[in-house]
């Protein structure tokens, strides 16, 4: 049996305001990879782990799902974080296993699909449209996170689930304080009562909706969760506005992080942004060479059910692992130069959106969020630069970017 060992550098993936420092994380996470893959993590405040830094250690853990399990510890939150989740019954697609999972997450399959997205293509060209005419009007200069990358996907994913657009404002800040609740900015309040108040707002939110839906059916996704069954039986409440909380707040955080950590990319490599505008054709393999670079969803956890070796290392069951994505994203093993932002990578197997029965359903809607977005944006841009120092969002779960001053041309 192996003793665990704890690397100092693995104390960074439970520290939020570590991922504020993108340099610094890099540095720490490329130390693990070379000397400590598989490290066991105990620091104040959280319940341990072992940290996995590998790319394929990521994947043969996501492929093992009938040995470690999303439940009872999907995301890192705090001992206390831990112990509220569980006592408010929190049920997403995160927190759930086979067969649970499957059942659930086919509930929402059919929107997601290739035929969906086809259909979704003209919404999200004339949504980017809409928010390249509002920088023209706006400009020359704006906070490209608070006033284009949080608002263009939040209104389509919204769209999707046929929330009113009176209520996106309240959408994003309830998203924001969720993902940003170790952030400063966003933090409902210091104490984590004060923080799950934001969760039960947004529950109380979709509950309402879901009566609505239910005595007033549509063709949203709205309408499908709120009317949804299994074996027969209705979604219980706290299942149903689990539901929507996921797709609410996932659907839309991961791709404004992807697209504004994309345009800090464009800007950091000019002559990458030179050949994307002078070669359209290459933007799908551009947008997934932003997902890689951004890594929105930065990590999840699993719990071992038995006993199970990894790199010579005993993980002993009911112990914990996180995934980092992060790391894995940037793997020398695996990527040909991983620090350089390439909008040609081909091939660019990033896990940034999971791997495996997990694989995020929202992919295909992400991809083309981002497609459609910097289609309408490059071909208008005839200059951008940072108008001011870009910040992240203190997170160990989702984020990227918080502000991003630009200053820009646009025909």
């Amino acid at each position: 049996m192996s003793t665990p060992i704890m690397d100092e550098a693995a104390k960074a993936l439970a520290d939020p305001k570590a991922y504020t420092d993108e340099a610094g994380l890099h540095q720490a996470l490329r130390h693990l990879r070379a000397h400590a893959p598989v490290s066991w993590v105990d620091v104040p405040n959280y319940a341990p782990f072992w940290a996995i830094t590998k790319h394929a250690d990521i994947m043969e853990i996501e492929r093992a799902n009938d040995v470690f399990t999303n439940s009872p510890r999907p995301v890192l939150v705090t001992r206390e974080g831990d112990e509220q989740q569980a006592a408010v019954g929190i049920k997403t697609l995160i927190h759930m296993d086979d067969p649970q999972h499957r059942d659930f997450r086919a509930i929402g399959t059919n929107f997601f699909r290739p035929k969906a997205m086809r259909a979704l293509k003209d919404r999200a060209d004339e949504l980017a449209a809409q928010f390249v005419d509002k920088m023209m009007a706006e400009g020359p200069e704006c906070d490209f996170v608070q006033q284009v990358a949080v608002n263009y996907p939040l209104y389509m994913i919204m769209t999707l689930l046929g929330v009113p657009e009176t209520d996106f404002a309240s959408m994003l800040r309830w998203t924001q304080e969720l993902f940003g609740s170790d952030d400063e900015e966003f933090q409902r309040g210091k104490s984590p009562e004060e923080q799950m108040t934001a969760l039960l707002e947004m529950f109380q939110y979709f509950t309402e909706l879901t009566a609505n839906r239910r005595a007033n059916p549509t063709d949203d996704l709205g309408s499908t969760i709120a009317n949804a069954t299994i074996n027969g039986e209705p979604l219980s409440d706290i299942e149903t506005v689990s539901y929507y909380a996921i797709i609410a707040a996932a659907g839309h955080d991961t791709s404004s992080a992807s697209i504004s950590g994309g345009m800090q990319a464009l800007l950091e490599y000019p002559e990458q942004l030179a050949r994307l505008r002078n070669d359209m054709t290459l933007m799908p393999l551009a947008v997934e060479e932003m997902i890689r670079w951004t890594t929105p969803v930065k990590e999840f956890m699993r719990t071992a059910q038995r006993d199970y070796e990894i790199r010579g290392v005993r993980i002993a069951a009911g112990e914990s692992v996180l995934l980092s994505y992060v790391s894995g994203n940037r793997d020398e093993e695996v990527f040909s130069d991983p620090f350089q932002f390439d909008i040609g990578r081909d091939p660019n197997k990033h896990i940034a959106f999971g791997y495996g029965v997990h694989f995020c359903l929202g992919a295909a809607l992400a991809r083309l969020e981002i497609n459609s977005f910097f289609s309408a944006l490059l071909p208008r841009l005839r200059s951008v630069e940072l108008a001011g120092p870009a910040a992240h969002v203190a997170t160990t779960f989702v984020g990227g970017l918080k502000h991003l001053p630009i200053r820009y041309q646009l025909d």
